[in-house]
């Protein structure tokens, strides 16, 4: 048997055990069973942020407010990205005006800011507004 990936459902936070060579195969959650993929970003509070990272896939969080003109106009770019990058990565959003306690735990300064992880560590960010190939480019040569 091949590696499992430990996959979280965008829709119900269970972890779900997948082998690897399925993960592109339209795996459902064993609990809800609905599709681990979708192609949209899922929407995190703390403990989903909490428990995405912790998984065994590159997250990308899109630190974003809904006051912010760029954030609103990037927005439907990171929806097309999620469609290009997954299943190899999770597409995130983290609105910082409801979940301010991650806004600060990792110094966002600016927003839209994009952060990717991996292992539960960040390891790269880009600030600023980004069209859906330019986002899906800087996650390949970053994940």
């Amino acid at each position: 048997m091949s590696d499992a990936l430990h996959i979280v459902c965008p829709h119900c936070s269970t972890t779900n055990r997948v082998p690897a060579e399925r993960a592109g195969g339209g795996p459902r959650c064993g609990k809800c069973h609905q599709a681990l993929f979708d192609g949209h970003p899922v929407e995190l509070d703390e403990a989903g942020f909490e428990r995405h990272v912790a998984g065994d896939l590159p997250v990308v969080v899109d630190f974003w407010a809904s006051w912010c003109g760029p954030c609103r106009s990037m927005a439907p770019e990171f929806e097309k990205a999620a469609g290009m990058l997954e299943p190899a990565v999770r597409m995130a959003k983290v609105n910082t005006e409801v979940v301010q306690n991650l806004a600060q735990r990792f110094n966002i300064r600016s927003i839209p800011t994009m952060a990717l992880f991996r292992g539960g560590r960040e390891i790269a960010r880009q600030s600023g507004a980004m069209g859906a190939a330019a986002i899906a480019s800087w996650v390949r040569a970053n994940a």
